[in-house]
């Protein structure tokens, strides 16, 4: 004892004497490791030590002294000692302040270094620190100390970026045939191609893992047999732990490899398709459109074709597995093994029609999924739309019909693949009863060893059994993938002979196009253009005139190659520039949407915005230039967004300029001065092109062509034009001759104004007064777009608690899995008291009554299996449901201000992503985290029943591991979080690109846009790439702890056998698979990483409703509004609390049944105004009520519904002309061709071979700008409410057939209250009363003929300024 205790003494002093020296001598050395000496001395310790140890066991073994236990603990000590040492010096640095790269700068500017700066230190890490993943470790290092963000993960290398992977995939499609035809057979040969070198090295790891398993089976067959006593009958037992060892952390080591290297390739074939895709939205033709299903592809097949891959490894894997497992049986068993082997090709093969059944249900899931998210889409992008109808309810139950069609094959699925699971497990079961039962007839004796490697063997087949035939039925699903993704591929592209492009200066002719017929769909009968025949000279003006539908957006369309070609040809000669009728804007901030990648000129920057009256816009947005613009431009006006489209034009300084009627969303002023600085100031040696539906803006024009019916009717000069008699020109002239008649009428009328409107005039005018008076405040302003919102830190206790008490029973699916657990226990053990049978002469189990019982266990642990998926699978559902439905719920009623600054891209991966979660995979990861937790539970207590020892392995076991699970899920939860939020910003570029790829194409801005695609790949793919890492660096450590903890826990075992074998044995079966170990750690990681999905949902159903929760007033009757009488007191409106205010208080009245004309500047609050009068903005202060009711005091369907509004931008949905005139179905045919005839468009539908039925595209794109204006108005014709609202109707009309329009109005609602907001100053010349705004005041509120009698007023010099205007041409 005085000896043992010397040693110990002795050997304290020498670890510490060591530690003082390296304190002293280490510390401050700039090594990033620690010294090689140093590691080589601790890794011989640790051999010293296990050698010692192993003798220490032996002799105990052998002499069962007492004094030797003293002895054995102390080699145990310093065997955990040298493990712990060796790991820090293989797997640790000494110092991690340096993130990522080791460099000699300061540490200080080394913290200043981003990911964006660095390249993943995988491209420069070692063998070994590719092998332990000890490369990644600095990044879990800085995600324990804080949330991480993206600019902390490193860049990809060159090999698994975009900008690298994606020119060698499209080298390889090339090198096939050159490129010419694309097959999905081409395709996954060139995805094969292109990662070739990983594909082999993962193909030969395989084979290693496969041959570690097989050598580990056979050693389990001559190294652990018992004999009769429970003592193990070979000495050769005692290696068995250290072989075990090594072959576990051979194959831990392999398979993490395996992994991530299976992960790299899917993300990258991930990131190459995308782009791939992407590239290909660029160059689609008009009739090949479909940005509908864009997004499907993207985010469903790219991402399935992705694991194309695994699924071909776990196919070739699983051959490996079943070929190592014959072999092990055949071992056993000899040739009855083929017995075996034919038993799992049946199963395998009725598998497989299983598979291919669940298959079918999928698809459905797939298409039904499709339909939904393309309706979300289309729904939330015209929100302001459908509140302003008070329609939102409506599309929201179409949404959950469509989810509840999804639902139904959700179920079916999920209850086909509960059932496939069944059979598997049944499968698998048949195959072990066959081969025990193999064991009687044939006298093969079933000892310990056999019988365990069985067992294990067995074990191991269920993998494969169930991964071949669903990875054959994958490759079925993925081929579906492949045929969709090359089906869009093989889309007709723009032709590149449309036009033929010469550069500037090669000509005198500018475009040319001889006898030219287009069409949009080239299978139409009737050409869109026809037998147009035009020559521009360079700086020619040439304006393009003609009714609604005529083709003048057309004409400028195949001046651009847009519009496929039938016959003719177009030549254009030198760059161009062109501005769309709807205004395209990108997300981001002002200035980037008018350089559109150019380079800054400040000077050139600062004319574009003086000729384009943009400063003034800019000094009244809170952040100038750098704003940040909402999606599509929510928080600009119409006119603000047309001047950004045409500064973006001017700063190009191209040779050629298409203008697509830019002046319509303009006020006077502000289209007089355009006019003037654009065309004839900045442009003034430019050629241009432009559409405009205002005839006094056609005397600047050198040419002028009047269309109809897709022909050129007349063109020449304008005074040639005037004179001659063409009807088509003589319409839109007359209409325009009426209108300044009509001013030269009201210029001359004299009449007394009545005392309202002198009241009125009065009360504004003193108004308007008292809030210049007051001092303006400023705000504190935000960006309107923020970045979107992430939560940092551990996922809370809260967040379960939420999601589990929507889930009911869940203690039902918690009880059938503990007796499901119990009784596989129970099977085990059943199995080694039947290994009793070859060594007693009664052997406990008979052979038919061994597998009668091991057959009824197993069939109870089944219907316990049953019990629990259908429950889970109904729970799962329902959860899902009420999560879907509520999420959906909030955002349908949340405020505009909330769908503004939320681009779209940020809903849908919600509604689709972290959806299918919800759907399919949180509550089942939740019961596999209780399974795996009750099996721990199970395993500890069946090994420390043969050896209480083994606690003193498995208690510190666990808790490191916990630790480091908890040190590992810091970072892993963060990056899991930025994948979800990367992964927003890709499908909002897509968008993006897809609602303004004329306009990119227009300025050959595809290679710019093509590199920001990437650049957003790459960043969402970088997150998704070391994630996997961070994951397979837990999984190394782990796998690393469990094979010691499993192989010291053998030692244990052998040392201490229990005198029971039958327990020694259990305890075997669990210790020679190390599974349980650590499956509870992965499955709390994986809850920890799915469960932000529900974060991400809950998140949404939190969102503030729109609609008061208290009604204060009682509701109207239904007759309301009977006069339509609006009476606005001390209106005072902003956005937001951090903005400024718009409307400034306002007072006045508009009396019933009058027509009210709002008038003034772009910006000056007329749409705001009406914004409130619906209540998509609520009133900071003031009132407005209609006849006396207080609107803020309604219910908002109530009041919405009640009233009627043309919006600024016309809107129709995809579907037919009846659902774009009566989407909520409550008018009878008759009525809407009625409605269609009162609005122009009668005998337009009736040409249509559908007539009412026939097809609208997206987004109405198959109807011009005015036609889809029309529409709207049928739609209010419809509906003949007592309030009208008209927001800009007209502006995308022609004069003519503005009148008409007008006259309609006049007709059909001379009862009824209209308020107009017009920047068309004829618009409004007929209305009772005017309002003029400025900077959110009354500046004027009369009658209209008092206005005018006044020429000192606003209004009188906004009528007189397009009268001056309108007369310079004659």
């Amino acid at each position: 004892m005085v000896t043992t205790l010397f040693d110990l003494a002795l050997r304290a002093c020498s670890w510490g004497a060591l530690a003082a020296f390296l304190h002293t001598q280490v510390s401050d050395s700039a090594e990033t490791k620690f010294p090689l000496p140093l590691r080589i001395w601790w890794g011989f310790y640790l051999s010293i030590s296990c050698y010692c140890f192993v003798v220490e066991l032996v002799m105990y073994n052998q002499l069962h002294a007492a004094a030797q236990i003293l002895h054995l603990v102390s080699d145990a000590v310093s065997v955990l000692v040298g493990l712990f040492l060796c790991y820090a010096g293989v797997f640790r640095y000494r110092s991690s302040h340096k993130p990522f790269l080791h460099h000699d700068e300061s540490s200080a500017e080394a913290e200043k270094s981003t990911g964006d700066d660095i390249v993943t230190p995988f491209s420069s890490a070692g063998v070994w620190g590719i092998v332990s993943f000890s490369w990644i470790g600095s990044l879990v290092a800085l995600g324990y100390k804080k949330a991480l963000e993206v600019e902390d993960v490193p860049r990809l290398n060159k090999d698994d970026s975009v900008f690298g992977a994606f020119p060698s995939l499209k080298e390889r499609i090339v090198e096939s045939d050159g490129g010419t035809t694309i097959t999905a057979f081409k395709l996954a040969k060139a995805l094969f191609l292109s990662a070739w070198k990983e594909i082999l090295l993962i193909a030969c790891l395989s084979l290693l893992s496969t041959a570690t398993s097989y050598v580990l089976y056979l050693m389990i067959i001559y190294l652990v047999p018992l004999d009769e006593g429970g003592e193990f009958t070979h000495q050769g037992y005692i290696f068995f732990p250290i072989l075990f060892l090594v072959g576990k952390v051979v194959d831990f080591l392999v398979q993490s490899q395996v992994q991530f290297r299976l992960q790299r390739i899917s993300i990258r074939a991930r990131s190459t398709l995308v782009t791939m895709i992407y590239n290909k939205g660029l160059t689609l033709s008009y009739q090949s459109k479909h940005s509908g299903e864009i997004i499907n592809v993207v985010t469903v097949d790219a991402e399935r074709i992705s694991d194309l891959i695994g699924y071909f490894y776990n196919l070739w894997f699983g051959i490996l597995n079943i070929v190592s497992a014959l072999s092990v049986l055949y071992t056993v068993l000899g040739f009855a093994s083929i017995l075996v082997f034919a038993t799992i090709v049946v199963i395998m093969r009725m598998g497989f029609c299983l598979l291919r059944w669940q298959k079918t249900y999928q698809e459905k899931v797939m298409e039904s999924k499709q339909d939904r998210m393309k309706e979300t889409s289309e729904t939330l992008r015209n929100m302001r739309v459908l509140k302003l109808q008070a329609w939102e309810m409506k599309f929201l139950d179409k949404i959950i019909g469509l989810r509840k069609a999804e639902t139904v094959w959700l179920r079916r699925s999920a209850f086909s693949s509960a059932f496939i699971s069944f059979y598997f497990s049944a499968a698998s079961t048949s195959v072990a009863v066959a081969t025990f039962a193999l064991y009687m007839p044939l006298d093969i004796p079933l000892d310990s060893g056999a019988m365990l490697a069985t067992l294990a063997t067995l074990s191991s087949l269920q993998g494969p059994i169930y991964e071949l035939p669903k990875s054959i039925s994958m490759l079925f699903q993925v081929k579906v993938s492949f045929d969709r993704i090359v089906g869009y591929l093989s889309l007709d592209d723009l032709p590149d002979d449309a036009v033929t492009r010469l550069k500037g200066g090669a000509s005198d002719t500018a475009i040319e196009i001889v006898d030219g017929s287009f069409a949009w769909d080239s299978s139409s009968p009737n050409p869109t253009l026809r037998d147009v025949n035009l020559k521009v000279y360079r700086g020619m003006k040439v304006a393009v005139c003609g009714t609604v539908g005529s083709g003048k957006s057309s004409l400028l369309s195949c001046i651009l190659g847009e519009v496929p070609k039938i016959s003719g040809s177009v030549v254009l000669c030198g760059t161009k520039a062109y501005v769309d009728q709807s205004p395209w804007i990108q997300s981001g901030n002002i200035e980037d949407n008018i350089l559109l990648g150019l380079e800054m000129d400040q000077y050139k920057y600062d004319r574009v915005l003086e000729a384009c009256a943009l400063k003034k816009d800019l000094e009244m947005l809170p952040f100038g230039d750098q704003t940040e613009i909402g999606e599509r431009g929510v928080n600009l006006s119409e006119g603000q967004k047309q001047r950004i489209q045409i500064a973006r034009a001017l700063y190009q300084d191209a040779d050629i300029y298409l203008f697509d009627d830019p002046f319509s969303a303009e006020d006077v002023h502000t289209g007089s001065h355009l006019y003037k600085e654009v065309l004839l100031g900045h442009l003034s040696v430019k050629t241009v092109v432009y559409v405009t539906h205002q005839v006094e803006f056609l005397s600047a024009a050198d040419l002028i062509l009047v269309m109809k019916d897709g022909r050129i009717t007349q063109s020449g000069k304008y005074s040639d034009i005037c004179q001659s008699s063409g009807p088509d020109f003589g319409q839109l002239f007359g209409a325009h001759m009426v209108i300044l008649s009509a001013i030269n009428e009201w210029k001359a009328f004299e009449s007394a104004v009545g005392s309202r409107s002198k009241e009125i005039a009065e009360t504004s005018s003193s108004n308007q007064t008292e809030q210049r008076e007051g001092s303006k405040v400023l705000e504190n302003v935000i960006q309107l777009v923020q970045q979107e919102e992430r939560k940092k830190g551990r996922v809370g206790f809260s967040l379960y608690w939420k999601y589990l008490s929507m889930a009911s029973a869940g203690a039902i699916v918690i009880a059938a899995e503990i007796v499901f657990q119990l009784l596989q226990y129970g099977n085990k053990k059943l199995l080694v008291r039947a290994t009793e049978a070859s060594e007693q002469e009664e052997p406990p189990y008979r052979a038919l009554k061994l597998i009668f019982v091991y057959v009824v266990l197993t069939t109870a642990g089944f219907a316990c299996q049953v019990a629990k998926t259908t429950v889970l699978t109904v729970t799962a559902y329902e959860t899902a449901t009420l999560l879907f439905n509520k999420m959906h719920q909030c955002i349908f009623s949340a405020p505009m201000s909330f769908l503004d600054s939320t681009p779209t891209g940020r809903i849908l991966g919600r509604a689709s992503t972290d959806q299918s979660d919800v759907d399919q995979k949180i509550l089942g990861q939740m019961h596999k985290t209780a399974s795996s937790i009750i099996q721990l539970l199970i395993a500890i207590k069946a090994m420390s029943q043969a050896a209480w020892q083994v606690l003193f392995v498995l208690i510190p076991y666990i808790a490191i591991s916990f630790f480091y699970q908890q040190y590992y899920i810091q970072a892993a939860r963060q990056l899991s979080r930025l994948v979800g939020v990367c992964r927003a910003p890709v499908i909002q570029h897509f968008a993006d690109t897809v609602s303004g790829r004329i306009t990119i194409r227009s300025f050959d801005q595809q290679p710019r846009f093509r590199e920001t695609a990437m650049r957003l790949t790459d960043v969402y793919s970088r997150s998704k790439f070391h994630n996997a890492a961070t994951m397979e660096w837990l999984r190394v450590r782990l796998n690393f702890f469990s094979s010691i903890v499993c192989a010291m826990s053998l030692f244990l075992i052998v040392t201490f056998p229990d005198k029971d074998p039958s327990v020694t044995r259990v305890a075997w079966m669990y210790g020679i698979n190390i599974y349980w170990l650590q499956e509870w750690l992965w499955q709390i990681s994986d809850v920890e990483n799915i469960i932000v999905s529900v974060e991400r949902i809950l998140q949404y159903t939190a969102i503030p409703s729109e609609d008061s929760l208290v009604v204060e007033e009682k509701q109207p009757d239904p007759s309301w509004p009977s006069q339509g009488q609006i009476d606005i007191s001390s209106l005072q409106v902003r956005y937001a609390p951090h903005l400024p205010i718009v409307l400034r208080g306002l007072t006045c009245t508009f009396e019933g049944g009058k027509k009210t004309g709002i008038v003034g500047r772009t910006g000056s609050g007329k749409s705001t105004l009406i914004q409130t009068l619906f209540r998509i903005v609520e009133p900071t202060a003031g009132r407005i009520t209609i006849d006396g009711v207080n609107i803020s005091a309604m219910v908002l369907h109530n009041l919405r519904s009640k009233l009627s509004i043309i919006p600024q931008d016309p809107t129709m949905f995809e579907g037919t002309v009846r659902e774009n005139l009566d989407p909520l179905g409550q008018y009878p045919d008759e009525q809407i061709w009625e409605a269609l005839d009162k609005c122009q468009l009668g005998d337009e539908v009736r040409k249509k071979e559908k007539k009412l039925d026939s097809a609208v595209t997206e987004n109405g794109e198959n109807w011009s700008m005015g036609q889809r204006q029309l529409v709207c108005l049928g739609r209010v014709l419809l509906k003949k409410s007592k309030v009208l609202v008209l927001d800009e109707a007209t502006a995308s009309v022609d004069t003519a057939t503005d009148n008409l329009i007008q006259q309609t109005l006049r007709q059909h609602f001379s009862d009824c209250t209209i308020i107009t907001i017009a920047h068309r100053i004829t618009s409004v010349l007929d209305s009772d009363m005017v309002l003029l705004l400025s900077h959110g005041l009354i500046e004027e509120y009369d009658t209209t003929a008092r206005l005018l009698e006044n020429e000192s007023s606003s209004f009188a010099q906004l009528v007189a300024e397009y009268s001056e205007r309108s007369k310079e041409q004659y």
